[in-house]
């Protein structure tokens, strides 16, 4: 240890008293800190000056009409940018802007093309079509350049989409509030239409049967129907016929009235006729109960009484004749009135006529009477004046009725047969007048039957899609019953539409939860620069300070190593304090922990300074391209700029065993926020890679010096190397 405090001393001395040295060495611990100053100043606060950043615009929308209402995005898009200090945006036509842009003089162009508001338009169409930006970007220029504008011109679309959708929305829901209205004032008729087809699902069954037989009924009316149809030109012919048979009944009725009124004197003469037949008779009969008769005069009274009889019966035969005629007229057209009357006059005629026949009888057997006894005989023509007297009482009668009855029966009868003819004459010239109107309704009638039919057909048909559909219908609605309340959808619907329009242009706010702030890209870049610093200035030292002593004799080549890197390692941690302090004091670094970060930085610039120094003292010049070789992969894997995983598969590999990658995360746990797991892990790497190269270094010193010094004396032998 007294040697290795020996060659510490002396080369301290040798600063101390040789001003040039003092002078190389002040310069070689503050230069690294330049390095990293420069750096983090550079890259201090690079996104808040994008408004610098020139952009050109042109708007060549030329408008669109929805509706009734003209409008135009790309006039509004601009009125937006004036105001908007994002970028330093240039307003211009697309061929000078374009200009620019090859120029160098622009770093993108956003083109609004003509159709820009023609195809938002078409939001309310079928088919909407996407609207445009074109976005022209020169790359060339810068790398990092691009990636910010065509933020910029996503965050113009996002803004652009945001106020569209807001706008769009927010007519929607103007629209939804006016059918919310419309459907909190018609929640009766909803609930009637969901009653009304539960309803109907229930009740289809029984309409199909229904249907089913109605059905039937029409194809039995159509066939009614055409049978009318068949039958309506005889109806016709009957009707003909009928008003003739009509006509002639009256003619044969007036001609009856006629032939009435004609032999009603002829009728009342034939009975007092008949009258004085009898009363010849009974007086004829009364001579000869008086007197004896011979053979020639019964013969005589005979044939006078059988001629008297006949004619009278025939008078009696011809009224009864006509009183049944009238009683058949009555019976077939139902007329019941006098029937009564009728029927006794009827019964005074035959009683009339029996008592004729009997008296006809009577003379008949007259011959027979004479051969007789005179009691027999006697008996007899009591018996003759008996019905005389009879028939004469009979007639006498029957005279009254006939005036009083039968023969005002009769003229009344033949009244009413008038009327009722002379009616249905009536009736049957309106139904032949009718007849064709009839047989118009027919034919309608017919077809809306068979138009009927088709659409009851058709409909028993569909019977089973109708019901699914239905049965489909109130399903959902009962689903729907179940899944939503219609009241909740009702109020959404009647919404305020400008709450909804501004709730839809910004949906989503992100409220940041910052942990471990860092409060700009400088301090964020701190850790890297500040570590990368610390790296180079090992370079700086090992390429000009010796890492061997000119009295090798005297030491120990352990010793001479050990010596050496406490030189090292001082001067490496004036560098770091130089590095950390100006971090701090000039650059405002933000640091929850500078003291930390001020003692973590000393301890990775013993680590950086150890494996450096190690390399250069075992393997001499390559010793150096090592730690370039190093520097490099460790400035790309280290993630000191882009996180891990955005890198190339092979280092992510070799980023878990890169120094760079825990002095980095070690500072960065200062400079954020510490994090207890990870500084330990940091420290015990850093530890076990320190104890590594001071381990190596003293072993493999001496192992590989004759080696290292064979190739020192080669490379200088080629006068290329020093």
């Amino acid at each position: 240890m007294k040697n290795i405090w020996s060659i510490y001393l002396k080369d301290l001395r040798s600063v101390g008293t040789n001003w040039v040295s003092a002078i190389i060495i002040s310069g070689l611990i503050i230069l690294p800190s330049l390095y990293a100053w420069l750096n983090i100043a550079a890259s201090w606060d690079p996104y808040g000056r994008t408004s610098q950043i020139p952009v050109g615009i042109v708007n060549e929308d030329t408008g669109a009409t929805v509706q009734g209402h003209s409008f135009n995005a790309g006039k509004e898009l601009i009125s937006e940018l004036k105001d908007n200090h994002d970028m330093n945006w240039k307003f211009s036509n697309q061929k000078e802007a374009l200009k620019h842009l090859n120029n160098g003089d622009y770093f993108a162009v956003i083109v609004i093309p003509q159709n820009f508001s023609a195809h938002l338009a078409t939001v309310i169409n079928t088919h909407p079509e996407k609207a445009t930006l074109e976005y022209y970007v020169n790359e060339k220029i810068n790398s990092i350049a691009p990636k910010i504008t065509s933020k910029g011109a996503s965050v113009l679309v996002e803004t652009m989409s945001s106020k569209f959708i807001g706008t769009v929305n927010g007519t929607i829901f103007d629209i939804f509030n006016r059918i919310g209205v419309e459907l909190q004032r018609d929640i009766p008729d909803i609930e009637k239409f969901k009653d009304f087809v539960f309803t109907l699902e229930k009740d289809l069954p029984t309409i199909y049967d229904k249907l089913k037989i109605a059905q039937q009924d029409v194809e039995k009316a159509s066939e009614i129907l055409q049978y009318a149809k068949e039958k309506a030109p005889q109806v016709n012919n009957l009707t003909s016929k009928g008003l003739s048979t009509v006509d002639q009944t009256l003619t044969f009725v007036d001609h009856a009235e006629s032939q009435l009124n004609s032999i009603s004197p002829q009728v009342k003469q034939d009975i007092e006729t008949v009258k004085q037949i009898s009363t010849t008779t009974n007086n004829l009969l009364t001579r000869l109960s008086k007197s004896n008769l011979t053979f020639s005069d019964a013969t005589a009274i005979k044939t006078q009484l059988n001629k008297n009889v006949s004619e009278a019966n025939e008078k009696i035969t011809t009224i009864n004749q006509l009183l049944l005629s009238l009683k058949q007229y009555n019976t077939d057209h139902n007329i019941d009135s006098n029937s009564q009357q009728l029927d006794n006059a009827i019964a005074q005629t035959e009683t009339i006529q029996t008592i004729l026949q009997q008296a006809q009888t009577q003379g008949t057997e007259l011959n027979t009477l004479l051969d007789n006894k005179e009691q027999e005989i006697s008996n007899s023509l009591g018996q003759l004046q008996q019905i005389a007297s009879n028939t004469s009482i009979g007639l006498d009668r029957f005279t009254n009725i006939f005036e009083q009855t039968i023969e005002p029966t009769i003229l009344s009868q033949i009244t009413n047969v008038k009327q009722t003819l002379t009616q249905a004459k009536t009736i049957l010239l309106d139904i032949k007048k009718a007849i064709p109107e009839v047989e118009n309704i027919l034919n309608n009638a017919n077809s809306f039957v068979n138009d009927t039919k088709k659409g009851m057909n058709t409909l028993i048909s569909e019977y089973p899609i109708i019901y699914d559909r239905v049965h489909q219908l109130a399903n959902k609605i009962r689903n729907f019953d179940k899944e939503m309340n219609l009241e909740s959808i009702i109020q959404l619907l009647i919404n305020d539409p400008l709450a909804e329009k501004s709730f839809f242009e910004e949906p989503i706010k992100m409220h940041e939860n910052r942990i471990f702030p860092i409060p700009n890209y400088g301090t964020g870049m701190a850790p890297f620069y500040s570590v990368l610093a610390i790296w180079v200035g090992c370079l700086l030292l090992i390429s000009l300070l010796a890492v061997d002593t000119n009295e090798d004799a005297q030491y120990k080549i352990r010793e001479v190593y050990f010596g050496k890197l406490l030189t090292f390692w001082t001067i490496g941690l004036l560098q770091t304090a130089i590095i950390v302090l100006g971090d701090i004091f000039i650059l405002h670094v933000s640091a929850q922990s500078p003291v930390c970060f001020f003692f973590f930085s000393l301890f990775i610039s013993l680590v950086f300074m150890s494996i450096v120094y190690t390399l250069v003292s075992v393997f001499g010049d390559v010793g150096k391209a090592l730690s370039i070789i190093l520097l490099v992969l460790q400035l790309a894997g280290s993630g000191g700029t882009y996180p891990t995983v955005l890198l190339p598969k092979f280092f992510q590999i070799i980023n878990p065993y890169l120094p760079f990658t825990y002095a980095i995360s070690l500072t960065r746990e200062a400079i954020g926020g510490i994090t207890q797991h990870t500084i330990i892990i940091d420290f015990i790497f850093l530890s076990i890679l320190l104890i590594f190269c001071l381990i190596f270094g003293s072993i493999f010193k001496k192992q590989l010096r004759d080696l290292t010094r064979k190739m020192l004396r080669k490379s200088r032998e080629s006068g290329l190397f020093h």
